[in-house]
């Protein structure tokens, strides 16, 4: 969208940036609907992928649009963050480790940024707007891809940074052993896929006795194929926002203030 396009207000817009391993997409975002008031921009991730740099990328992404000085952005960041520092880094450069990534990104774009962990920025979006929405009590995120990543919502305030892809399992690292890359690696049909996912799903299930658990990642289009074979306490249903949920979820805390 050019700069001469809709011109986007503070009251009910907030604009989502997510950064991944390959790409940098943007858009503003309607915090009353959770959809896009406009086309995102996507300009691919600078390699490497080291601070300045990707804190460059997000500003051409951020310029691309008409926006109010004061709009709320969040970002996404693949890592742990901490009150907006990167503890580890997951396909972008090493040198994020110990980096202020709100502050970093703020600098670069002149704006006051709310940096979140990529897994929470979705997990909380499909609470607020996807397929958790008005679950009240305890709502786990899991989002199956080249590894597990994890959002857990307690009636609706996020509980940051849970990392479950990484519970230790039957000796195993679980997203090594339950991820869609493990599926894809071990050439795993899904009715064998799906015996690892009980597994996991019915340790975390009784960790955290959830009220309702959605999975996302890529691998939920193909829902129909792994979830009826299931057999969980829980309800799990497949998440719905797809692409757009770091995005939303991004813009949502931004504009709430990580609540």
């Amino acid at each position: 969208m050019s700069k001469d396009a809709k011109h986007h207000t503070q009251a009910d817009t907030a604009f989502g940036i997510d950064i991944g391993g390959s790409g940098i997409k943007g858009a503003p975002v309607d915090l009353r609907s959770g959809e896009f008031t406009a086309d995102r921009v996507r300009i691919p991730t600078p390699q490497p992928a080291t601070p300045q740099a990707v804190a460059r990328t997000v500003a051409e992404v951020v310029d691309s649009f008409d926006l109010d000085k004061g709009l709320p952005i969040g970002v996404t960041f693949p890592a742990v963050i901490l009150h907006g520092v990167a503890q580890s880094a997951a396909n972008v450069d090493d040198s994020w480790i110990g980096t202020d990534v709100a502050a970093t990104i703020g600098e670069a774009t002149g704006r006051r940024v709310l940096a979140v962990n990529d897994a929470d920025a979705a997990g909380y979006a499909e609470v607020a707007y996807g397929a958790a929405k008005d679950v009240p009590g305890v709502v786990l995120v899991v989002t199956l891809g080249t590894g597990i990543g994890s959002a857990l919502v307690v009636d609706g305030v996020l509980v940051p940074n849970t990392e479950l892809g990484h519970l230790e399992i039957d000796g195993h690292d679980a997203e090594s052993r339950a991820s869609d890359a493990a599926r894809d690696r071990e050439d795993l049909s899904f009715e064998q896929w799906a015996q690892r996912l009980q597994r996991y799903f019915s340790v975390v299930e009784n960790l955290f006795w959830p009220d309702l658990i959605v999975v996302g990642g890529g691998v939920s289009k193909k829902h129909e194929q792994f979830l009826p074979l299931l057999d969980l306490r829980t309800r799990i249903v497949p998440a719905r926002l797809r692409n757009a949920a770091g995005i939303v979820g991004a813009a949502r805390l931004a504009a709430t203030g990580g609540r």
